[in-house]
């Protein structure tokens, strides 16, 4: 099965990573917290609202040390 993507492309964790420099790491920072301020959010709502078991799965993941 092909591999899919979270939050972050493999290019965006290579350009976070600074693998690219440091334009194409901005550049990729932008387009993240612009996914974690709408996309995210909203998907989140909606899985709180729809799904709580699913929504607890993705608070543990995300809360987890």
């Amino acid at each position: 099965m092909a591999k899919t993507r979270a939050l972050l492309t493999e290019t965006e964790r290579e350009q976070i990573a600074g693998e690219h420099g440091d334009s194409r790491k901005y550049q990729a920072v932008s387009r993240i917290r612009s996914r974690i301020g709408d996309e995210l959010t909203t998907d989140v709502e909606v899985l709180r609202e729809h799904h709580p078991k699913l929504y607890d799965e993705l608070q543990d993941v995300v809360c987890s040390e």
